[in-house]
C-alpha cells in the first residue's frame, strides 16, 4: 500500500472551507478533478456512515463512506466500491486553523493497486501519479475556494468563521 500527503495553505477561514468542501451540492464549484459528485443513498448532508459517489473527467466512478467526520477538524474515507485498478483506496482531509483566516488543508491518500503483480512497485507508481495531479487538484481548489469566499464577503453572504 502507498500513502502520500499534499498540503496547501488557503486564504479563507477553517469553518467555512470545511463546509464548503463537505458540500456535494457545491462540490464541482471548486474541485476541477471531478465531472459529477453526489452523496448517495438518500443522504442530504456529508456526515459519519454517509456515502458519496464522485466521477472523474475519465468517466473513473468511486464510492466512498465516510468513516470520520469531525467538523471543522477532519474527514476521512474508505473506498467500498471503485474502478478495478484499486484493490483498497482510502483518504482523509485535514484542515488546521492558521493566524488571520488562513487554514492549511491537508490531502492524504493510502492506495493499493489490483492486479498484485506488479506488488509495492505499481503502488508507488501509481501514488506518484496521483500524487502529481493532487498537487494540481489543490492549487486548483484554492484559486477556485478563495475567489468563492471573496464573492460571499462581497455579497455579505458570510456565514462566519
Amino acid at each position: 500500500m502507498a500513502t502520500f500527503a499534499r498540503s496547501i495553505v488557503i486564504d479563507a477561514p477553517r469553518t467555512w472551507l470545511f463546509d464548503t468542501m463537505q458540500d456535494y451540492g457545491r462540490r464541482l464549484e471548486w474541485d476541477s478533478f471531478l465531472a459529477r459528485a453526489a452523496l448517495v443513498g438518500g443522504a442530504e448532508h456529508s456526515g459519519l456512515g454517509v456515502s458519496a459517489e464522485c466521477v472523474d473527467h475519465a468517466g473513473r466512478a468511486m464510492i466512498t463512506e465516510y468513516v470520520s467526520f469531525k467538523r471543522p477538524e477532519r474527514v476521512a474515507v474508505k473506498m467500498t466500491k471503485g474502478p478495478w485498478m484499486f484493490a483498497s483506496f482510502a483518504g482523509s482531509w485535514v484542515y488546521r486553523e492558521l493566524a488571520a483566516g488562513r487554514t492549511e488543508v491537508t490531502f492524504r491518500y493510502s492506495m493499493e493497486l489490483r492486479p498484485r503483480l506488479l506488488g509495492a512497485l505499481g503502488d508507488r507508481a501509481l501514488a506518484g501519479i496521483f500524487s502529481a495531479d493532487m498537487k494540481r487538484r489543490l492549487a486548483s481548489a484554492k484559486e477556485r475556494l478563495e475567489g468563492m469566499y471573496a464573492a460571499e464577503l462581497r455579497r455579505g453572504a458570510h456565514a462566519g468563521a
